[in-house]
């Protein structure tokens, strides 16, 4: 079942209930989006989204060392949540919310700039003499124009997501890919354009000869089923058909 009070995103699976796999899945934009989003995401935050109980092999404990070293053994312009919490701009600038970005993924880096005010000069009588052209993300950090701590906030402004296609009705649409057409997602994650003839292609493929056999089911994807792919996608090649049937 998909969590309550999440994003959630209708799937249709076609599942062979005779060998009892999923054969493909018909998705649409949204869905799409959240699969390509996955290839964004840093290292350290897939190990934290998925715990570091629940990752194969020995990066969850690479995680957990990290985790509790204690500050006093890190470099001072060093925060830990760099690495733990890091952050893709990708998924930042996409108008499409991923389902894990429900997950207080939102840490985002703080800069800061000098802050230093001076008496009138040439360029305004507010800032420092080196016009504020060094930013540091350590606000003990010392400008080296006017040797003033960097400890001015800066505002972070993500990219508009669609402002390189040129298009307004890209711009408004955002995230990855365009929302008129039908996505076939294969039970390994293979993503192609959906159509009769590939439909077919993926029946004689997998040598589905008993039509009745084929069904239908439509599931709801929510965070919690969002986890348990991006696990399953580092686990397996069948990945729906662990996610949705249990196998």
């Amino acid at each position: 079942m998909a969590s309550t009070g999440s994003k959630v995103i209708t799937l249709k699976l076609l599942i062979d209930s005779k060998g009892k796999r999923v054969l493909f899945a018909e998705a649409g934009k949204d869905f799409t989006d959240f699969l390509f989003s996955l290839l964004s995401m840093p290292v350290g935050t897939v190990t934290r989204l998925l715990s570091t109980k629940g990752m194969v092999g020995t990066l969850g404990k690479l995680y957990q060392s990290l985790e509790n070293l204690s500050e006093t053994y890190m470099q001072s312009n060093v925060s830990k949540d760099t690495l733990l919490k890091p952050q893709s701009s990708v998924l930042r600038g996409s108008a499409s919310a991923t389902l894990l970005s429900l997950t207080n993924d939102d840490n985002v880096k703080q800069l800061y700039s000098c802050g230093s005010t001076f008496g009138t000069n040439y360029y305004s009588s507010s800032t420092c003499p080196c016009h504020n052209e060094y930013v540091s993300d350590d606000p003990k950090a010392k400008c080296p124009g006017c040797n003033n701590l960097i400890n001015k906030v800066l505002t972070y402004v993500p990219p508009q997501a669609g402002t390189q296609v040129g298009s307004a009705a890209a711009d408004q649409e955002g995230g990855f890919v365009k929302g008129v057409v039908t996505y076939m997602i294969m039970d390994d994650l293979e993503v192609k354009p959906m159509s009769t003839i590939s439909s077919i292609a993926v029946l004689n493929t997998f040598n589905v000869k008993e039509v009745g056999a084929l069904e239908e089911k439509t599931v709801s994807v929510g965070i919690n089923e969002g986890l348990s792919l991006l696990k399953a996608s580092l686990q397996t090649k069948t990945v729906l058909t662990q996610v949705f049937l249990g196998k």
